[in-house]
């Protein structure tokens, strides 16, 4: 990204090559009229570059991206070589405050974009960062987790037909990559539409720090950045596992209702037929195994310990993307 002067004014800073800053996002003020700011910090080289922008907790209850984010700053890879990094550890403060997904007026941010400057809490924290922030980068990283319960094994997840898009994906090196639409109302959505691409990674599950998926996010961030030219050789990652492109899946949902054991746990390859779990109920009356319906890998495994008739048990991919390797 090229800045008038070589300049990057953000968030009310002007932050010149070589510099470094903590801007603040401004959210909004609580109802005891104390102010609440999203620390964002800001790391430029005095080489030019790329601007790469990390995101995380558009969700409040998404630790693991949280953490994802707060390490990358710890291990300094947010200091680049060339151009600059930007790091948002935190979107939905309100959220992560509360321990909760969604925003104080019960809105969900990620299906609010781009956002409106006199609507709703959320969707005025959309349009802030939409306009405030977005329009100084060239590339985001932005990390999600599993909801209630369920756990994601770590996936990048893009749209299809985008030959650069499966290149960043295969050099993030995430397990999976799944081929998924861009949802309306959506952040990827929205930056897609403004032709920032956008890596959106999924690992593990809500409320919950996974030492493996924060690794493998890590570790994706800082190959992504290498690829890109920005950081020094020491921060270097090899390449540990190519990925499996996924270019469809399928929800397995519970025929009963009752207290449910899992069998596997989430990268599994499992067979059509083989049992990956049981459906039982407190007094001895039920015993109901849970079959694979088609073979593939578990993507996803609900790991609460009750289930309800319909609930989504496992995510088994159904048709991988064909490969010459």
């Amino acid at each position: 990204m090229i800045y008038p002067n070589g300049i990057l004014n953000i968030l009310g800073k002007a932050i010149k090559k070589g510099e470094s800053a903590e801007a603040k996002f401004s959210v909004a003020k609580l109802h005891t009229n104390t102010t609440v700011d999203v620390p964002v910090i800001i790391h430029r080289s005095k080489k030019p570059g790329p601007t790469v922008l990390f995101t995380a907790g558009i969700h409040g209850d998404e630790v693991n991206g949280i953490e994802i984010v707060r390490q990358l700053i710890s291990k300094s890879v947010n200091k680049p070589k060339i151009g600059t990094i930007i790091c948002m550890p935190v979107i939905n403060i309100f959220g992560f405050i509360n321990l909760q997904r969604e925003f104080p007026d019960g809105r969900d941010l990620n299906r609010m974009f781009p956002g409106s400057k006199t609507g709703s809490l959320a969707g005025r924290v959309a349009h802030h960062l939409m306009n405030e922030v977005i329009p100084k980068v060239d590339y985001i990283v932005d990390f999600h987790t599993g909801g209630a319960n369920r756990f994601n094994a770590a996936q990048i997840r893009i749209q299809a037909g985008n030959s650069q898009h499966d290149a960043f994906a295969s050099i993030f090196a995430a397990p999976f990559v799944l081929y998924s639409k861009n949802i309306r109302k959506t952040f990827r959505n929205a930056c897609n539409k403004l032709e920032i691409p956008v890596i959106l990674f999924e690992g593990g599950k809500s409320l919950s720090l996974d030492k493996e998926i924060t690794k493998i996010g890590v570790e994706g961030s800082t190959r992504f950045l290498s690829h890109l030219g920005m950081l020094e050789d020491t921060h270097e990652v090899p390449l540990a596992q190519k990925p499996v492109f996924v270019e469809e899946s399928k929800w397995l949902r519970a025929k009963y209702s009752g207290m449910f054991k899992t069998v596997f746990n989430v990268n599994t390859y499992v067979e059509k037929g083989q049992i990956l779990g049981f459906i039982t109920d407190p007094f001895g009356k039920l015993n109901h195994a849970v079959k694979a319906t088609y073979s593939g890998y578990l993507i996803n495994v609900n790991e609460t310990p009750i289930v309800y008739q319909g609930d989504a048990l496992f995510h088994i991919t159904s048709k991988l993307k064909e490969t010459n390797d």
